[in-house]
């Protein structure tokens, strides 16, 4: 009896192709000389309802690298977007295609996407292909952003494809790779601002139905709709943005076609990890100004949610626009000092020292130039209850020279302290168990990503790779 392969038996929904060929179009996946999975989630597996052990490496290969017997057309999404405050017309899909549509065990909606599957209309005279170098590094990010709690998508496969690849940003030639994304949604900010752009007012009404349907359900009977929608949707990036500050991760590349719909963090290309808590810190070589630096990323999101009110105001009052945005800063300040207190082992305290605490740790993580990341680390791996009992058993073996930067520590330690105090003894364990929650081990700054790929270009050696997946995922 022949095998039924499960990722092809999945009960995919056409519920973007729908909406009719005003928001994409059919094309084809290349056909690739060679497939080799590389990478296979199998968290994401269980998620659609499959058990692991019944989907085969072929599975993935004949469904995600290959492309036979796909169940839907593949669909090249239309968008347009804001490039570092230029407006862009000619972007789409220029790289990849919506695969299909499949709701999880949880009753959600999820969108299997590729990456580096063929040049589609949007390709702009590119190859349509993906560096398996930058497959590599996208399935690093998700994973080290979902073990941080980021609201992320995440990487279903990575398939190396047998080709070389000409960039002008890696040493070339260089690999191939397809890859398949598993996020909420492909639609993004860009989708309504096409759509403005060819003044078709009557699909932005369409879409807006659409996005509330199957992301913002609750609204659906709502008479204000479009508003609460706009409003939630602000609610959404600034606790995002709050998360991806939190975890010391610069996106890289904030244009308003790289951000989604539901709020939720997708498409890593230059992004990086802060090695030291630095606001100017820039991931991307090509943004020489900056723009889209570490500490500009909250201020961007709040531009590119303004920025999306042109297209939305063609079904949207101005004023209900105007409202649901003025909720952005304090509700991302809100949820930056719950993510950074999680961090320090504490819950949302609601207190005048808690948010002199976060400043503190601030000024120290900036004056000291200590490792952002390390900081964390070494205050999950020290926390003990005693701490509670004195001052000086905080960090007690750390020497600081400086007086000035003494005395801050000094500070920072009497702030943690007296925060600890007000707690009763028995929230001592919550705290350990949350400092080690909200603080991995393992981040995969830069020289780690670089560690895992030297290997697999010099001697085809994944084993780094894989061990740095399993370190970063580790609880």
């Amino acid at each position: 009896m022949p095998h039924s392969n499960p990722l092809l038996t999945l009960n995919y929904e056409p519920v973007l192709e729908l909406l009719g060929d005003d928001y994409y179009d059919p094309v084809q996946a290349a056909e690739f000389p060679v497939h080799l999975l590389r990478f296979r989630n199998d968290d994401l597996l269980v998620t659609l309802g499959l058990e692991p052990q019944t989907v085969s490496d072929e599975d993935f290969i004949e469904a995600f690298g290959k492309f036979q017997n796909a169940p839907r057309p593949f669909l090249a999404l239309r968008y347009h977007g804001y490039q570092f405050g230029e407006y862009n017309p000619a972007l789409g899909d220029g790289r990849g295609f919506l695969y299909g549509q499949v709701r999880g065990v949880d009753g959600e909606l999820y969108d299997l996407g590729t990456k580096g599957s063929g040049t589609t209309p949007y390709s702009r005279g590119g190859d349509g292909r993906l560096t398996l170098k930058g497959g590599v590094r996208e399935v690093i990010a998700a994973e080290a952003l979902h073990r941080a709690g980021v609201c992320t998508s995440r990487c279903l496969s990575l398939i190396e494809t047998g080709e070389s690849l000409w960039r002008g940003d890696e040493p070339s030639p260089t690999r191939s790779s397809v890859m398949v994304r598993f996020s909420r949604s492909h639609i993004r900010f860009g989708t309504f601002e096409r759509l403005h752009y060819f003044k078709r007012k009557d699909l932005i009404a369409v879409l807006l139905d659409h996005v509330i349907e199957h992301y913002y359900a609750h609204l659906t009977n709502e008479t204000d709709r479009y508003a609460r929608f706009y409003g939630e949707l602000v609610q959404r990036v600034a606790e995002l943005v709050a998360q991806w500050m939190a975890a010391g991760f610069c996106h890289g590349v904030l244009n308003t076609d790289n951000m989604s719909i539901t709020g939720e963090s997708f498409d890593y290309g230059p992004y990086a990890f802060i090695p030291a808590y630095n606001p100017k810190f820039t991931a991307a070589y090509f943004d020489y100004s900056g723009l889209y630096s570490y500490g500009n990323q909250p201020g961007i999101c709040h531009h590119n949610l303004e920025k999306l009110q042109r297209p939305l105001g063609l079904a949207i009052s101005q004023a209900d626009l105007e409202a649901g945005l003025s909720s952005f800063w304090d509700a991302y300040q809100q949820a930056y000092q719950r993510q950074m207190l999680g961090k320090l082992g504490f819950d949302n305290l609601n207190t005048t020292e808690s948010q002199e605490l976060l400043d503190l740790t601030v000024q120290v993580l900036e004056k000291f130039e200590v490792g952002y990341h390390e900081f964390f680390s070494e205050l999950a791996q020290q926390f003990s209850p005693g701490w509670r009992e004195d001052v000086n058993h905080i960090f007690n073996h750390a020497t600081i020279a400086n007086d000035d930067l003494a005395y801050l520590w000094n500070n920072w330690k009497i702030a943690y302290f007296n925060t600890l105090l007000g707690l009763p003894e028995e929230a001592m364990l919550s705290i350990q168990e949350r400092l080690r929650a909200n603080n991995p081990v393992t981040v995969p700054v830069r020289s780690l990503i670089e560690a895992a790929w030297q290997p697999i270009t010099e001697a085809d050696d994944w084993s780094t790779f894989y061990d740095l997946l399993e370190r970063i995922r580790a609880k």
